[in-house]
This record gives C-alpha cells, sequence and structure tokens, in this order.
C-alpha cells in the first residue's frame, strides 16, 4: 500500500487526509503540499488511515507539529514514537 492523499479545505484551514503509509520517499511531496498552501490558514494532518510510517515520516511529523501543523487523529504508536523524537 502507498500514500494516498486527500485535500479539504475551507477559508480558515487546509486538512491533508493521509492513507495508507508515510516513507521516507513521501516527505518531499508532503513537504511541497505543505509549502504551497496559503499563508494564514492553519494546516491539519488527518492520519486516522495511517498504517505504517519509517523513522524519515516520523521525524517529518515531528517537524510539522513542532511548526504548528496540527495531527488529527494520529494513531498511539505514532504518538508515542513522535514523543521520543527530539525536534
Amino acid at each position: 500500500m502507498t500514500l494516498k492523499i486527500e485535500k479539504t479545505t475551507n477559508g480558515k484551514w487546509v486538512l491533508f487526509t493521509l492513507s495508507g503509509r508515510i516513507e521516507a520517499q513521501h516527505i518531499a511531496e508532503l513537504r511541497t503540499l505543505l509549502a504551497f498552501q496559503a499563508v494564514g490558514r492553519s494546516l491539519v494532518l488527518d492520519l486516522r488511515e495511517i498504517r505504517l510510517v519509517d523513522r524519515d515520516a516520523v521525524q517529518f511529523l515531528a517537524r510539522c507539529e513542532a511548526d504548528g501543523i496540527k495531527l488529527e487523529n494520529c494513531p498511539a504508536y505514532i504518538a508515542e514514537w513522535i514523543a521520543k523524537e527530539e525536534v
């Protein structure tokens, strides 16, 4: 299974619903998607359907959270791994 990304937006926020796997090869694409969002809107990553991540993905998610991006519906094992990462 690969990574699937769906985007939902309104005037205040941009929601990316991610499903499948997040691996090192997906990080550049995710960074690009996040970088091109309108300034002033909140960014949210919905991780409910994420089944597998690698260490690069966890470091990326930790950096997102540190930068103010909300991680919604984050599976417990991913949240615990993020908490252990130094950003």
